[in-house]
């Protein structure tokens, strides 16, 4: 029996109410605590077994509850839409689930902290780790069954015509079919068909959408022109032009439509409020993190009694050079020859002790006081290496437009990319980040962050064969 295919909007529709019940269902988790088991010096008259009147609560009118209920049910959306809690159908279930626990644990632990200035006390964790537990258990089992029954009688993989250049198409083909309940791709065809040809197939019932990758310029913009006119969905690999033009201002001086594209990227009164984030969230993050860091170094140093900390040039802003710091996870001879490369898959000489440290990060943690002396910042790109960067620059100029602002111990590229996402996507994204620049999309990608550390893939080596390749795509994609 054929699945019936829902319209976009129905899709849409039906995940803002898969994922408004979820809510829904952890803030009334929240309620039956609030009201029965959760803290009743706060929410009501205690009563012992005994019919004795142990004190006085906090006296609400209903109101007053609703509000309570209504805040843990925005602190619930506002996080959820953040990570990507309530993507379930369209994130695979693993990473909606990695993002409801994020999302459970800031929202109760605000909710604990709010709850203790309503009593100008600390009040008993137990409750809150009943609830947090609780919710998390729904949210599981809520994840997984409305994911398969999403993928089941909702969601059908999109048909979809390639239309690329002359160069292969090994990774857009990867990169979609790594998405095999979302995408498939039906046909190919090159760009060099007759164009009559191509727009004919863009227009067939067959097609749910058209990728349109790696074709030269004019003819690029001749078949984006037709698709939209004739309402074609599609996906198009960016230029970087492309992402420069996108974050530029509008302008209303003539009776024409000006695109202001500015020779600075981040405005000064910017650059002083993000300079003020930084010292506030190092020197915090420096008295929290001391423990970790004491007990990593001395793991470090006991391993094969080295040097605990690594430190390397790099380059920030303007390319500028500076030291980062980073906690050792290599062998002391890695790079006995003096040629700079990076990691790659399963590399032999990352030790025990750092092939943990690397996958959760903790080998990053001494670079918060490269933030703090203001050689990095929280949120930018990530410093490369003088001799990687001339690298890369041979066949990739415009690399050096990523060292237009200070570089960042997280960034977008680290955030919607990994590690080993190529030098020429992780630019377009890092170029995204600089032409699109506000202090909300730092404290965003801060939050985000949290949530990459425990992502695997995001630690993933670069293969050999890729390491070649990246350095060809450049060049070619901006034909």
């Amino acid at each position: 029996m054929a699945r019936r295919r829902y319209s976009e909007s129905t899709k849409r529709i039906i995940t803002l109410i898969i994922g408004l019940c979820e809510l829904i269902l952890e803030t009334v988790v929240y309620a039956w605590f609030w009201f029965g088991r959760y803290y009743p010096e706060l929410s009501s008259v205690r009563i012992s077994q005994d019919g004795y009147v142990l004190g006085n609560g906090i006296k609400y009118t209903m109101n007053g509850h609703i509000v309570v209920l209504l805040i843990y049910f925005s602190l619930l959306f506002f996080f959820s839409r953040t990570y990507g809690g309530l993507r379930v159908g369209y994130d695979k279930p693993l990473d909606v689930f990695l993002s409801q626990i994020f999302t459970l644990l800031i929202v109760n632990i605000i909710s604990y902290f709010q709850l203790s200035l309503m009593r100008n006390w600390l009040v008993s964790t137990g409750p809150i780790i009943q609830v947090l537990f609780i919710e998390l258990a729904l949210s599981f089992v809520w994840t997984y069954v409305v994911d398969f029954l999403y993928k089941k009688f909702v969601q059908m993989p999109r048909e979809l015509l390639l239309i690329s250049g002359n160069h292969p198409t090994d990774d857009i083909e990867h990169k979609f079919g790594s998405r095999p309940d979302r995408f498939h791709i039906t046909k190919r065809i090159n760009i060099d068909a007759d164009m009559d040809l191509l727009k004919k197939e863009c227009l067939s019932k067959a097609y749910g959408g058209v990728i349109i990758w790696d074709i030269p310029t004019q003819k690029r913009n001749e078949l984006v022109k037709f698709c939209y006119a004739h309402s074609v969905r599609m996906y198009i690999m960016p230029k970087i032009t492309d992402v420069l033009v996108r974050g530029s201002d509008q302008l209303h001086l003539f009776d024409t439509p000006i695109l202001l594209l500015r020779e600075y990227s981040i405005k000064i009164e910017q650059r002083i409020v993000k300079r003020f984030i930084d010292i506030i969230c190092s020197l915090i993050l420096i008295v929290l993190t001391s423990p970790i860091m004491l007990i990593t170094a001395i793991c470090v140093h006991l391993y094969d009694a080295g040097p605990v900390f690594y430190k390397q040039v790099r380059c920030t802003v303007n390319q500028k050079p500076f030291k980062i710091i980073k906690f050792r996870s290599m062998r002391q001879d890695a790079e006995k020859d003096g040629v700079a490369r990076l990691a790659s898959k399963n590399d032999s000489r990352i030790t025990p002790i750092g092939n943990f440290i690397r996958k959760v990060r903790i080998d990053e943690l001494p670079q918060l006081f490269n933030i703090l002396k203001g050689e990095m910042s929280f949120i930018g790109p990530r410093p490369e290496r003088p001799e990687i960067i001339e690298q890369y620059m041979e066949e990739m100029p415009e690399f050096a437009y990523r060292m237009k602002v200070k570089a960042g111990l997280a960034g977008y590229a680290q955030v919607y990319g990994k590690y080993n996402t190529t030098p020429y996507d992780k630019l377009k994204l890092d170029l995204f980040y600089i032409q699109n620049y506000s202090v909300w999309l730092d404290i965003k990608l801060m939050l985000l962050t949290i949530k990459i550390l425990f992502t695997p893939d995001a630690t993933e080596g670069v293969d050999e064969n890729q390491i070649t390749a990246m350095k060809k795509q450049s060049e070619e994609n901006e034909n």
